[in-house]
């Protein structure tokens, strides 16, 4: 008798690579202030630089809120063709409504499978070693004024093995020729920035 195979689907690593131009993904970190209440900090990152797309800051995420800042983040014909998320309640009716109306394909990770997430999963993980752990959140508006100066570093001076050690938004090369290495605070002086600069 003959078998009949079905050939095999693509793996969940070739389906990242082959789409890492029209891919982001969205996920949601928890961050506790010095009063103990819990903000919820809204990222959209892009696959293929890495780089961040959105991020905004709430005490309440609900699918309406949730809905409206993808809405925010893709105007004027910009959205991606596919959007990863994991399955969070705040990804409701309105926000797969709104997904459909700008034209996104949703991808849903698996229950309970952070890894399928990589991305996004490793940037909330390097604001919280980089950046949050290192200070104390007092309320909304400093917490917006923190991350506003982490991302500004996180794309502009941090380096990615991924990206061959560029950082998200591309640097140019500075040769000798251009001076001494000077040093330049950023975060706070959590981190620093380095480049050549005639003396």
């Amino acid at each position: 008798m003959v078998r009949h195979c079905k050939p095999p689907s693509q793996t969940w690593r070739t389906f990242l690579q082959n789409h890492a131009q029209d891919l982001v993904s969205t996920d949601f970190s928890v961050v506790p202030t010095a009063m103990f209440r819990v903000l919820f900090v809204f990222l959209i990152l892009s696959h293929d630089r890495r780089r961040l797309v959105y991020y905004s800051v709430t005490q309440h995420p609900t699918s309406a809120w949730t809905a409206q800042q993808l809405l925010e983040a893709f105007p004027w014909d910009s959205a991606p063709r596919y959007l990863l998320h994991d399955r969070d309640g705040s990804y409701g009716n309105e926000f797969h409504q709104a997904a459909e109306w700008i034209g996104i394909h949703e991808v849903r990770t698996a229950p309970r499978s952070p890894w399928q997430n990589a991305y996004v999963e490793r940037l909330i993980g390097s604001i919280r070693r980089e950046c949050l752990d290192h200070v104390i959140v007092l309320r909304e508006s400093g917490l917006r004024r923190i991350l506003k100066s982490y991302f500004a570093y996180y794309e502009r001076s941090r380096t990615h093995l991924s990206l061959a050690k560029d950082a998200p938004i591309p640097r140019a090369q500075q040769p000798p020729e251009l001076g001494r290495v000077i040093e330049l605070p950023e975060v706070g002086g959590l981190h620093h920035r380095y480049e050549r600069r005639a003396a």
